[in-house]
C-alpha cells in the first residue's frame, strides 16, 4: 500500500520544484511515480498530428518520484510522514478491519 495517492496534496522535498506543493493527480505504482499538479513541468517540442492541433513547444507536467513527496496534513499545515494502522470498521456487525493513513506528527487520521 503506497502512502500517497490519488487527490492528496504534497510537498515536494527534493529536486527542482523543492518547497512547491500540488495535488496528485495520478499515481504509477509499478514505476513508483505520482503526476502533481504543477509540479516537474517540461517545454517539449510538438509535431502537428492533425489540422486542428497546433504545433510548436508546449509545457506538460511529467511524474516525479514518490520518494521526493510528503502528504501535507490539513490539521498540523505542515508536510509531515504518514503512518498505516489498523482501525476497527463498527458499521459492520462483525469485527472488520481497516486500514487507514494517519499523520504521524499530529496522530490524525488523513
Amino acid at each position: 500500500m503506497l502512502k500517497i495517492r490519488k487527490g492528496d496534496t504534497v510537498f515536494v522535498i527534493a529536486g527542482k520544484d523543492k518547497g512547491k506543493t500540488g495535488k496528485v493527480i495520478r499515481v504509477f505504482l509499478k514505476q513508483s511515480r505520482a503526476l502533481v499538479e504543477g509540479i516537474n513541468r517540461v517545454k517539449k517540442a510538438m509535431r502537428r498530428t492533425s489540422q486542428d492541433q497546433k504545433g510548436g513547444i508546449i509545457e506538460l507536467e511529467l511524474p516525479i518520484h514518490i520518494s521526493n513527496l510528503e502528504v501535507f496534513c490539513k490539521t498540523c499545515g505542515k508536510p509531515a510522514r504518514v503512518g498505516i494502522k489498523m482501525q476497527e470498521n463498527l458499521a459492520v456487525a462483525k469485527k472488520a478491519k481497516s486500514k487507514v493513513r494517519f499523520c504521524k506528527r499530529c496522530k490524525e487520521v488523513v
